[in-house]
């Protein structure tokens, strides 16, 4: 877990994610934690109850760049667009 939201301003979280391969190239599993984060909701300017769409766009972001386990409120949203981008990933 890269830490987004631990002791980091929403810039220095973003750029987090910007690099999250580097985190996967050390051949771990990497665990996204992003889910309706304060990032998510200072970059749309949403309240937390209206950041599913920001956090389905960050895990897609994620697993694009090699993250495989995701934190979630909302597991059916995130699980579908996470399905359909890994089989157009693999395809």
């Amino acid at each position: 877990d890269p830490g987004i939201g631990f002791a980091k301003n929403t810039q220095d979280n973003l750029r987090v994610m910007k690099h999250l391969e580097r985190f996967c190239d050390m051949g771990y599993p990497v665990l996204l934690g992003v889910s309706r984060k304060s990032m998510i909701g200072n970059t749309l300017n949403l309240p937390s109850e209206e950041r599913e769409e920001g956090t389905i766009a960050a895990n897609v972001f994620g697993l694009m760049k090699g993250c495989r386990i995701f934190r979630v409120h909302d597991v059916q949203k995130n699980r579908r667009a996470l399905d359909m981008t890994y089989a157009m990933m693999h395809a």
